[in-house]
């Protein structure tokens, strides 16, 4: 099932990167007092109680202003709270209820979306009860007073963040019933994402211009081919993060986690004029952490001049800077020509199908015994490892549980030579293997 998104949301300097980076365990974004420092996006997932959850921190709303900076903060929160599926609104103790508040507040009924109201700053309660309660004014809930920096108060918080989850899984759960493969298209602005659907359903659904980040949302297209169903969620391009007056697009890597979060198999597509980049392999990253199957389209092939070595050296860059998914399938398209899109279907097919194979446990037994023999596992001080059985424990991604004498004995390097002896037995073409070590005495 797809994870819910959380996102923070509420005036500048209310505390709201100080409660993203006590929830998400690190420091990731960077706090200062000041309105707008909030920049960079960030997301990062929360295991609360068994659930499993990725929590967003949004610039802060300032309701009414004319700086062109914060209001495109106020854009970009507000495409959070559409991709939320329960949002925590944030209030300062400190400086009390204010006018801007309550703007919020009414921003957030609108959006019909489960909210949990956050008093911050309370490092004592009984100093600070009558503040706590006057948020009641708002309209929107039990106020839960914590102090983001104290770390206190933030379990009755995300209980109650969790509880709100109820009412969000059924939409989830009939995604789950739904059993038409699911494809992400994504990428980076402009590279012709809006373009192969287009060309795959033969119409103009999805509004395709030259302006960057057009393509504002998360769109849903179904597309029937050889009697086959297949849902496309067309996402918004991503881009770098140096052009501030674009700040727009930093949320289109929410809708990214988002999309690829539901889909079974995620298409990055990159611009052949462009070749690959750094920005590609960050977008790449999203859907290799979540275990998905990976296609990598480069399109605008028709208007790249060729020899017979150019797809060569064009795949082995890709490689090269995509290196931390060797597995993933590469293909040369034209959304312009439509060539070799309809082959992208077989890819699809046979990509899910990968990811979600069962070997038994004989057979991929007999592939480690065979690969054990072939090369000695690492010793350390005399002690050499024992790999005593494998067995796989899941799919999407194909999971695998590999029991040994001694975790600290399976180097990296073993276990990648594990990786490739399986692959070159079963293929898993397209999609990542996840291996667990455990580790068990011996009898």
């Amino acid at each position: 099932m797809s994870k819910p998104i959380v996102a923070i949301v509420g005036r500048p300097n209310v505390g709201k990167s100080t409660l993203f980076n006590t929830l998400a365990g690190e420091r990731i974004s960077i706090v200062k007092d000041y309105p707008g420092v909030t920049r960079d996006r960030i997301y990062a997932d929360v295991d609360w109680l068994n659930h499993n959850f990725t929590i967003v921190d949004t610039g802060g709303i300032e309701p009414d202003t004319g700086d062109m900076m914060l209001k495109h903060m106020r854009e970009q929160a507000m495409i959070a709270i559409d991709t939320a599926d329960v949002i925590m609104f944030l209030v300062d103790v400190k400086q009390g209820l204010v006018d801007s508040d309550y703007k919020v507040a009414d921003m957030l009924r609108k959006s019909g979306k489960p909210v949990v109201l956050v008093v911050n700053k309370v490092d004592n309660f009984e100093k600070y009860e009558a503040d706590v309660y006057e948020f009641f004014n708002l309209g929107i809930g039990d106020p839960f007073p914590i102090s983001a920096s104290a770390k206190q108060g933030l379990g009755d918080m995300l209980d109650e963040v969790v509880f709100q989850f109820k009412t969000t899984k059924s939409i989830a759960i009939e995604e789950e019933q739904d059993e038409r493969p699911k494809i992400a298209i994504i990428g980076k602005p402009n590279v012709g994402k809006s373009s192969i659907i287009n060309k795959l359903i033969g119409e103009d659904r999805v509004i395709v211009s030259d302006i960057a980040g057009t393509t504002r949302d998360a769109i849903d297209t179904v597309v029937k081919f050889n009697k086959q169903e297949y849902v496309f969620i067309d996402t918004a391009g991503l881009r770098r993060k140096n052009k501030i007056k674009e700040e727009i697009e930093r949320y289109s890597i929410i809708r990214t986690v988002s999309a690829v979060e539901r889909a079974d198999v995620a298409v990055l597509v990159i611009d052949a004029n462009e070749g690959v980049t750094e920005q590609d392999a960050k977008i790449a990253g999203i859907a290799h952490e979540r275990g998905k199957g990976i296609i990598i389209v480069v399109n605008k092939w028709d208007a790249i001049e060729k020899n017979d070595k150019t797809m060569y050296k064009y795949s082995n860059k890709i490689r090269e800077v995509l290196a931390f998914m060797p597995y993933a399938e590469i293909m040369f398209v034209s959304a312009l020509t439509g060539q070799r899109l309809p082959k992208l279907y077989e890819m699809i097919d046979m990509v899910i199908q990968n990811n979600s194979m069962r070997i038994q446990t004989g057979v991929l037994n007999e592939i480690i015994t065979e690969a054990t023999a072939l090369k000695q596992p690492p010793s350390d001080k005399g002690k050499r490892l024992k790999i005593f059985y494998a067995t796989q424990a899941g799919v999407k991604p194909p999971t695998f549980v590999i029991f040994v004498n001694s975790k600290e004995l399976m180097h990296f390097s073993y276990l990648r030579y594990l990786e490739n002896k399986i692959r070159e037995a079963f293929g898993f073409k397209g999609t990542s293997l996840k291996f667990i070590v455990r580790e068990r005495k011996e009898k």
